[in-house]
């Protein structure tokens, strides 16, 4: 215990002594180290006084710097401006002067148009005693020329207008005739050329078809079994397509007779197999029946998808390239529809191109433009609004409805791939072979070709040539004159135009004759 307490009191001794050391050690380094502060500081303010000395002269020399040159600026300015505001005044002295020379003029002017003006009045006072007097004399001179000639006033403005107006119906019609000459030569050279292009490169077929079709048979034996016990066969035959079987006395054939084309192609298909099958009887006439109207339905899509490749058109509603290939066993005038429509297609995309035109839009139309012929003998109406109308029920672009609708004029045409599309249609039609004609309907539209040049005046014989694709109509030369010969061609083709329906287009040709006869006796 109490060496614990002598060691505690050593420890208490030796911290005391150790504290009482530090505080006598650092009470010296703080005095120390506050003397040098103390010096250290009068450095640092003898040091800064000297630069503030230094900073305040130079800053007292940048404001006499920047105040001399600031004055001097202020001088120039001043002197400038002195300057500018002398050659303004003397501006203004010289516009004064301008002025003042002015008003003189005017007061000049003035002072002359005083004088004008009055000469004037003195001048058209005279004048109107001079019209007063002229139209006395005038007056005089027309009751004279009244008395000499025989004619009043009336009469003679009368006859003065008939002769301008004859004098002016010649010229007009020479000068229409010669514009026209001009003008048709060069759109008629124009046309050619693209017409002759389109035509060129454009081959398809003509077939020419009828409600007729002729089955070849082997022997003059199979007509019997055709026929059948009672003649079962040939009506089972009959009533499964529709179709008429005429078995004459034509050797080793059948004639198969009927309006639609497609009943027609079936029943002839049915009856090539049953030859060649040789069991002919009504069941098995009924089974290859609905066998081959399977197989001309894919034929029809297959001849539909066939001609829209050709054309060269995409994105067709299935049901359109179903008519399309139905148009196969369509004929109008006995030209087939399938290749007229494509021989269409191909001369209007043709005349498109070479015009800078919607080509595929020219195709499109061309190729559709005769779709309602496909349904036309279940469909009431006209086939061009049969097409438009099925056209618009499978999505076709505006263009083309329009385009299909007006390719025969039911309305008025609104673009240029619509008026391509009635010409390339004309073209293929007019083009000889394509068609044949009933010969009542061309012999009507023959008389009334020429009925209608008939009817104008001067018209002394008409006559209708190469199969009505030209007119000659001779007048006679004492009622029309040379120069009314180009009017009375342009009237009587309007008028075809309006009264007749025909494809292509109608030559005009007006003849005047003038012969004078005398005898030498």
């Amino acid at each position: 215990m109490e060496r614990t307490l002598i060691y505690i009191a050593g420890l208490a001794a030796s911290f005391l002594f150790g504290y009482i050391i530090f505080f006598v050690v650092y009470r010296h380094n703080n005095k120390r180290l506050l003397k040098n502060t103390e010096e250290e500081v009068k450095k640092i303010k003898q040091k800064a006084l000297k630069e503030a000395e230094v900073l305040k002269k130079e800053a007292i020399l940048e404001a006499k710097e920047s105040l001399y040159s600031s004055k001097s600026e202020f001088e120039r300015q001043t002197k400038e401006r002195r300057l500018e505001l002398q050659k303004i005044e003397n501006r203004l002295l010289h516009k004064e002067e301008n002025l003042d020379r002015k008003l003189n003029l005017l007061d000049q002017k003035e002072e002359s148009s005083r004088k004008i003006k009055k000469d004037i009045e003195t001048r058209e006072h005279r004048l109107k005693e001079d019209e007063v007097k002229i139209a006395e004399l005038l007056k005089k001179q027309q009751r004279e020329l009244e008395k000499i000639s025989g004619l009043t006033v009336e009469d003679a403005k009368k006859m003065l207008l008939e002769s301008l107006t004859e004098e002016v119906k010649h010229e007009s019609a020479a000068y229409i005739k010669k514009v026209i000459d001009q003008e048709s030569e060069i759109a008629e050279r124009k046309a050619k050329d693209i017409i002759c292009t389109a035509i060129q490169r454009c081959a398809a077929d003509q077939v020419l078809e009828t409600t007729v079709s002729v089955v070849d048979l082997p022997n003059d034996e199979m007509k019997g079994r055709i026929i059948g016990r009672e003649g079962r066969n040939i009506r089972a035959l009959e009533t499964a397509t529709g179709i008429d079987l005429i078995i004459d006395d034509t050797p080793e054939a059948v004639i198969l007779s009927g309006f639609d084309s497609i009943r027609r192609e079936i029943a002839a298909t049915v009856l090539k197999r049953l030859i060649v099958d040789g069991r002919i009887h009504p069941a098995r006439i009924e089974e290859l029946v609905k066998k081959v109207e399977q197989e001309v339905e894919l034929g029809i899509k297959e001849e539909g998808e066939q001609a829209v490749f050709e054309c060269g058109i995409h994105n067709v509603h299935q049901e359109i390239v179903k008519l399309i290939g139905r148009l196969k066993y369509r004929t109008s005038y006995a030209q087939n529809v399938l290749q007229h429509s494509k021989e269409v297609s191909f001369i209007a995309g043709i005349m498109a191109e070479e015009l800078g035109l919607k080509e595929k839009i020219a195709r499109r139309a061309g190729l559709l433009h005769d779709i309602g012929k496909a349904v036309d003998h279940k469909m009431d109406g006209a086939h061009a609004k049969i097409g438009a109308d099925l056209a618009r029920k499978y999505n076709e672009s505006p263009e083309i409805i329009h385009a299909i609708e007006a390719h025969h004029y039911d309305i008025e045409p609104k673009s240029m791939e619509a008026v391509l599309v009635h010409c390339a249609d004309a073209l293929s039609a007019a083009r000889p072979g394509a068609r044949r004609e009933i010969l009542e309907s061309y012999i009507k539209r023959l008389e009334k070709l020429e009925s209608i040049a008939e009817t104008f005046k001067g018209v002394e014989k008409t006559y209708a040539i190469q199969a009505g694709r030209e007119i000659r109509i001779l007048v006679k030369p004492e009622d029309i004159s040379d120069s009314e010969m180009a009017l009375l061609a342009r009237d009587i083709a309007k008028k075809i135009e309006e009264e007749l329906e025909y494809p292509g287009e109608i030559k005009v040709t007006v003849i005047r004759e003038m012969r004078s006869v005398e005898y030498a006796r």
